[in-house]
């Protein structure tokens, strides 16, 4: 799917400007924060994963903000299209994309993604570094799932390869098919947004486009799709 099919995933430095990357992780702070005093004062709730705000809800990651479709990330989905298509070589389509504001000793189980996420990239936003783990021989290293935040290792799991980004530098992967995880995490904050694409010529086709929303930048809530 890569350049080097042997190796299903390319690391891009600088793949957007450290200016850039440094405003849109204060517009993640700024939003995060906001939204914490909305929900605060009960002008708003938490929705969980579709909700126009964010949420603190995602049972991958509990009790950390994030958020589905926002739309600034998916104008910089939209800006790094051209980009990944060049990577992979692939008719590649938008899905959508999601943002974290990870807090200390939040951790990334092992995990292969979904049919929407076929082909993704994580964007190092802003904040303290953090190693991300991936696998790329196809194997799993997960014994037993107990939930999205928790899983039983095998004695012996495959150890991956790791990888240190500044803000700005991009990892594009195929996540349906490499495990990849990340450590608990010892600093105080790190932003990460994971934007998804599928191939239009693939196996899905098609089907994923904006995953089944109407357009982007909009939440995955029924009432948006009819």
């Amino acid at each position: 799917m890569f350049k080097d099919p042997k190796k299903k995933y390319e690391i891009v430095r600088g793949a957007i400007s450290t200016e850039l990357a440094n405003f849109i992780f204060n517009y993640l702070l700024l939003h995060r924060d906001a939204t914490a005093h909305l929900i605060e004062h009960g002008v708003i709730q938490d929705q969980g994963s579709g909700g126009l705000f964010g949420t603190w809800k995602d049972p991958q990651i509990p009790n950390t903000f994030s958020k589905y479709g926002d739309p600034v990330l998916e104008t910089l989905q939209m800006k790094l299209l051209p980009v990944m298509r060049k990577i992979t070589q692939r008719n590649l389509i938008p899905c959508y994309a999601y943002v974290r504001v990870y807090k200390k000793g939040d951790e990334l189980v092992r995990h292969f993604d979904r049919a929407s996420c076929e082909t993704s990239c994580t964007l190092h936003l802003g904040g303290d570094p953090w190693k991300i783990f991936i696998d790329p021989s196809g194997k799993t290293g997960v014994k037993k799932v107990i939930n999205e935040n928790k899983v039983v290792l095998k004695k012996k799991p495959p150890k991956g390869i790791s990888l240190v980004m500044k803000p700005g530098d991009m990892l594009a992967y195929c996540g349906q098919i490499m495990e990849h995880w990340r450590e608990p995490f010892k600093g105080n904050v790190h932003a990460q947004t994971f934007i998804h694409y599928n191939d239009q010529d693939g196996p899905h086709g098609r089907k994923n486009l904006f995953d089944g929303r109407r357009l982007m930048g909009i939440p995955k809530l029924q009432y948006f799709q009819r």
